[in-house]
């Protein structure tokens, strides 16, 4: 189902928000700041910056498919998006502002303005799902949330705001529920009474506790197993995540 307009405004509020939040973090960095190493194994800060300002482009290209109808791929290939974080990861501090506000804007814009009936058609993303164009606020908004903990500046899962977290988690549950190396899982965020599934793998399924955001972290690799609770001893080892 395609989201009305009130449900398209307030996605794109909700990500314009977290890209601003974003932002606001890279400007306190610096050029010394930017260069340190990031969460992400390899990757500088500035690498994590130049990643999702050409996501902001690559799911750009989407909304231009789901508009016209003509494919378009996120990006040009697996190797050409490695070397523009490559090119872009080392570049001045208001270089990597200035980028991150014009692809964030140009893609919420573009969302904006996109018609109503253009939310229901299917695109590819990089990773090869099939999805409806509707899904794409969602998941802009995941990859913001996700590597603005991965700057490794003092934000952290319990910084993002309640409804993020709780649609972050839906998000994530929703990918593990078609993962067959999960195991099965049940959910349970205290704080908002939400229950999801997770986990496609064999075997007695396994109650997982805690907050909305320590849930999404977990699931995300992003706690290192640290707040969720499990029902029968240790939390499971998720492979991991895609």
């Amino acid at each position: 189902m395609s989201p009305g307009p009130a449900g398209t405004a307030a996605s794109a509020a909700r990500v314009a928000a977290a890209q601003e939040r974003f932002r606001a973090t890279v400007g306190t960095l610096g050029e010394a700041g930017l260069s340190e190493p990031s969460a992400l194994p390899g990757w500088t800060r500035g690498h994590v910056c130049a990643h999702l300002a050409r996501n902001a482009d690559g799911l750009r290209n989407l909304l231009s498919w789901a508009e016209t109808g003509t494919p378009r791929p996120m990006y040009a290939g697996a190797d050409s998006r490695a070397a523009d974080i490559e090119r872009d990861a080392p570049r001045p501090a208001a270089v990597h502002l200035a980028d991150l506000e014009r692809s964030g804007e140009e893609f919420l814009a573009h969302a904006r303005r996109l018609e109503p009936v253009a939310w229901s058609a299917e695109v590819v993303l990089r990773n090869g799902d099939r999805v409806p164009a509707h899904r794409l606020l969602g998941h802009r908004l995941r990859e913001v949330l996700i590597h603005h903990v991965d700057l490794r500046a003092g934000f952290t899962p319990a910084d993002w705001p309640a409804e993020d977290a709780r649609l972050l988690l839906e998000s994530l549950a929703g990918d593990w529920s078609r993962r067959s190396d999960c195991p099965p899982l049940e959910l349970h965020a205290e704080d908002t009474g939400d229950r999801f599934t997770a986990g496609a793998g064999a075997g007695t399924s396994v109650r997982v506790t805690g907050a909305a955001h320590e849930l999404a972290a977990w699931l995300a690799g992003r706690s290192g197993g640290r707040g969720p609770r499990c029902s029968s001893g240790p939390l499971p080892v998720l492979p991991a995540w895609l």
